[in-house]
């Protein structure tokens, strides 16, 4: 449907101007519930207007967070994906949001180490706290070298498993060879996939809040970020909305069925 008012073609534009996209569901928003649609223009795109990062970094925070397991929101990672692009992002950055947010499969096992041990401990077995082996130095040193900092779940998992430790390093290892992310950006990615309502990790937050600090990242880009995360609730409309519009097509098709008298 193309007939707006001007009203509604104002809102429109203004959405746009906003937030770089117009979708069926904001469509239907703008029919159904324009005053919302501005109020959440307004809300979405402040963080874009005010915040520091750059549009190409914003776009990439969306592929990870629409992309990251605890979400999947397809229609989105495809919009987002192709604005990161857009705003010259390359193949390979693209490929390093999707390896963040693979590690983001960590996160359980980071947080339920270290109840296990809590548990264990509660249970009368105690951690070992014996030194530690040349191997497993020398795990913690590559660890330390390259993130700054040494969590508690690292320090778990080193004396419980060193070997899961090991390979769970390679898999954090960074590979972009000067190609992909640099430090800071891929810093700011995992915050905000530890930040996200879907699956929210405060534990892991509280280690990427702790290392942008480290790395120099400004306190409002952090701000930004924690900012953009919110707006993943929106996907109740952009899901919600056009399954409405569907029904109430349905429902007057319908309608004008039963009142000419229906098929014979």
């Amino acid at each position: 449907m193309s007939d707006l008012t001007p009203e509604q073609q104002v809102l429109k534009e203004a959405y746009v101007r906003a937030r770089g996209y117009w979708r069926p569901w904001t469509e239907g928003l703008l029919r159904f519930d324009p005053a919302f649609l501005q109020a959440y223009g307004r809300y979405a795109g402040y963080a874009a207007e005010k915040g520091p990062l750059s549009r190409k970094m914003c776009e990439l925070i969306y592929v990870a967070l629409d992309g990251s397991a605890t979400h999947l929101f397809r229609s989105g990672l495809a919009l987002h994906l192709r604005l990161a692009l857009q705003e010259g992002a390359t193949a390979r950055e693209i490929i390093d949001v999707f390896r963040l947010a693979t590690v983001q499969g960590l996160d359980g096992c980071n947080v339920g180490i270290g109840i296990l041990t809590e548990e264990l401990a509660g249970a009368g077995i105690q951690a070992d706290h014996s030194e530690l082996t040349t191997e497993q130095r020398a795990l913690r040193d590559v660890y330390v070298a390259q993130f700054g900092d040494w969590p508690e779940f690292c320090e778990q998992w080193l004396r419980s498993d060193p070997g899961y430790f090991a390979v769970l390093l390679d898999l954090l290892a960074d590979r972009r060879a000067g190609e992909g992310l640099d430090q800071r950006s891929q810093c700011l990615i995992s915050l905000a996939l530890s930040a996200c309502f879907t699956a929210l990790n405060p534990q892991g937050l509280r280690v990427q809040i702790k290392r942008a600090l480290r790395l120099g990242i400004d306190q409002r880009k952090i701000r930004q970020v924690l900012q953009m995360t919110a707006h993943l609730g929106v996907h109740a409309c952009a899901i919600g909305v056009p399954v409405l519009m569907e029904a109430l097509e349905e429902r007057s098709a319908k309608a004008g069925l039963d009142e000419n008298g229906g098929p014979e």
